[in-house]
């Protein structure tokens, strides 16, 4: 409790600051269309993995009785109305004021990569519930639904961004559901005594699957403050990153990376390109994408875009 009144008035102002910029974010688009043909990077597989995939992309939407999710909202290849196959999944948990579609553009490119990305209308996901009810609902499809048994449900992977990094890592490590994720990316997940404040708890030392963890260097992200325990330290600083990486244990896969020169809310594109081949390195066992994270040439070792990276496999 000291810690928390020591903060308090810093964390009164974070939340007035979440509370506005939600309500801001909810009332415009969060990324336009093909907005990933503005990003360039020298890193060529990097470069690769921010654009679209081969595959043609689809769309449809359940009503849930859920007044957070609203909607459940899926991406899909077009493809699969013509065969058999199952597609892996990403469930994805909104960042503050940010429903899924506001940012439709971004689940659609990622569909293209050959995914079933899934997201919800909830404005305020961080403390990984509704997550948990969605992923449930996904598990338990209407028998007469299209992606009824098209789902793989041995390949999971789970992206937030934000408070919705915090949702993510709370959606796998506090609900009995969580296990059934294969892998976890968080973009500038709301560091934890930050998150804790907010409501939105998680406990990264109960990770066991592989994770990708970023933040951008710019003060949005980093303060640089000294101690963020009795200061506001910007919403996912270095320190925090480097605190989770460690209480993870090291049999588990583990990546931290931080984007140069993003600030806090460039990190939805910023990381595209190395999320994508997380997610495809992990549930598809793409030997491709997995070499921008294995080996002394792994290429996000090398990529200017990134510092502050740490591979412990």
């Amino acid at each position: 409790m000291k810690i928390i009144r020591g903060i308090g008035l810093g964390i009164a102002a974070v939340i007035v600051v979440f509370v506005i910029k939600g309500f801001i974010e909810s009332k415009k688009p969060s990324v336009k269309d093909d907005y990933f043909k503005d990003f360039s990077s020298s890193a060529p597989l990097e470069l690769k993995y921010s654009q679209a995939g081969e595959y043609e992309v689809v769309f449809c939407a359940d009503p849930s009785e859920n007044s957070g999710i609203k909607k459940v909202r899926f991406w899909f290849p077009a493809e699969l109305a013509d065969n058999n196959r199952r597609y892996p999944v990403i469930v994805v948990v909104n960042a503050s004021g940010t429903p899924a579609f506001k940012y439709e553009p971004w689940f659609r490119r990622l569909a293209s990569w050959g995914f079933i990305v899934v997201g919800n209308e909830d404005p305020q996901a961080g403390t990984g519930e509704t997550t948990s009810v969605m992923l449930d609902y996904l598990l338990n499809l209407p028998q007469d639904h299209m992606l009824n048994g098209r789902l793989d449900t041995e390949n999971i992977g789970i992206i937030g961004f934000s408070q919705g990094g915090a949702g993510a890592l709370a959606a796998v490590t506090m609900y009995d559901n969580g296990k059934l994720y294969k892998t976890i990316f968080t973009g500038s997940a709301a560091y934890p005594l930050l998150a804790s404040n907010m409501g939105w708890k998680y406990d990264v030392s109960k990770i066991s699957i592989p994770y990708f963890m970023t933040a951008g260097t710019g003060e949005t992200d980093d303060k640089g403050v000294a101690d963020m325990t009795k200061e506001y330290a910007g919403v996912a600083p270095l320190a925090s990153l480097i605190e989770n990486y460690d209480v993870i244990s090291d049999d588990v896969l583990k990546v931290r990376a931080r984007a140069n020169g993003a600030e806090h809310e460039d990190m939805l594109v910023r990381s595209d390109g190395y999320m994508t081949a997380w997610m495809l390195w992990q549930l598809c066992d793409d030997k491709e994408a997995s070499s921008v994270f294995i080996g002394e040439d792994a290429e996000i070792l090398h990529n200017s875009n990134w510092k502050d990276v740490k591979i412990n496999k």
